[in-house]
């Protein structure tokens, strides 16, 4: 039997939706503002699709923390090892490594974002592998599946599935909800791998012409806008610079809503966006993929909902990105939490690139 360490972090993904780019220490706030808990339903898309692997046993906190998702699907195999009192807390999720180490587990499988990956390294180290179900708000870190259902492929495996080396990082998260990137490596976790199913570390991209770049799709773009039309900017700096073609601050790491060059909402969360779309007649959503990652909705932009899509519609999506993030971006990723919406998406999508130049990129598809 292979002992799979589980875990959930009930709480993660709460303050995207509603603009809060994270939710440590923003828990009560997110609640206020109306955050739905998403983990749950991420870890079970994965735990579905293992419930028939006869060779699996699953170690977990009881409760939120994964029993409950794991009697729902799994139904079986199932061994509580720790007991959380309260709310999920970075401590329960450290205690709940330890027991998993003391039991010899030969993977943990979590699902939280990259504050959970760096509690659960803190105790694992390099000692066990770790495989995370994407759930939170940013994502930097390596350890992550591209999506839940590609995290089941990873764990159930065969012989092509190897481990390698990933990078466990975090973001200062009141440096980034105040526009502020900044990361920090915590260390290099041992990663199951198959070619394409798990993401990278986010990378920035430094080079000369990419300013350029940006300037020459910030100026297309400005061109192109149809008046009377409302606009979705997405997170980062491509984005920005399209701002900036049109005469107006950008907030670098928050979705902002432009029509008629004007501002009409910064830094606007999910029920925003539904309430401002809501009324207009015509919609478009400009969006960037994150560098080396590749996605283009599901990682840093959750505010973008399947649920906001859906009303604007797939073919009113704007992707945008430098040539040399997409030389470095061989393959795009969606995961709006829908898997349904996401492969209408199709297997390809065209990206602006320049001064009315684009280019056809591929999107993965499970």
């Amino acid at each position: 039997m292979k002992k799979i360490g589980f875990l959930i972090n009930p709480i993660a993904g709460m303050g995207g939706a509603v603009g809060l780019k994270g939710t440590d220490g923003k828990l009560s706030e997110a609640t206020v503002r109306g955050a739905v808990p998403q983990a749950e339903n991420r870890a079970k898309i994965t735990l579905q699709a293992l419930k028939n692997k006869q060779n699996l046993i699953f170690l977990s906190p009881s409760g939120r923390m994964g029993e409950d998702a794991l009697k729902e699907t799994v139904r079986e195999r199932i061994q509580v090892v720790s007991h959380p009192v309260n709310d999920s807390t970075a401590q329960d999720t450290k205690i709940a490594a330890q027991r998993f180490i003391e039991e010899g587990v030969d993977l943990i499988l979590f699902c939280g974002g990259d504050g959970t990956a760096r509690d659960i390294f803190d105790v694992v180290g390099r000692n066990v592998p770790i495989l995370g179900i994407p759930a939170g708000v940013k994502m930097y870190s390596g350890v992550f599946a591209i999506d839940p259902a590609t995290a089941a492929e990873l764990v159930s495996g065969d012989e092509n599935v190897v481990l390698r080396d990933s990078e466990v990082m975090d973001v200062d998260e009141d440096a980034y909800r105040a526009g502020e990137l900044k990361t920090h490596l915590y260390g290099i976790a041992r990663v199951p791998s198959l070619e394409g199913k798990t993401q990278f570390s986010k990378q920035i991209f430094e080079e000369a012409d990419e300013d350029r770049a940006k300037e020459e799709i910030g100026r297309f773009i400005e061109e192109v806008m149809l008046p009377d039309t409302l606009y979705i900017l997405g997170a980062g700096t491509t984005t920005e610079f399209i701002a900036r073609s049109v005469g107006v601050r950008k907030t670098l790491l928050g979705v902002d809503v432009i029509k008629n060059r004007k501002i009409v909402a910064q830094d606007a969360d999910e029920k925003t966006l539904l309430y401002l779309i809501e009324k207009e007649k015509d919609v478009r959503i400009i969006v960037s993929p994150i560098g080396a990652q590749g996605f283009i909705l599901g990682r840093g932009n959750q505010q973008i909902s399947s649920q906001v899509v859906s009303h604007v519609g797939i073919k009113k999506i704007i992707v945008v990105a430098t040539p040399h993030k997409l030389r470095e971006t061989p393959v795009l990723y969606v995961d709006s939490g829908d898997p349904v919406l996401d492969r209408e998406f199709g297997d390809s999508v065209q990206v602006i690139s320049g001064y009315r130049i684009a280019q056809r990129k591929k999107i993965h598809q499970p």
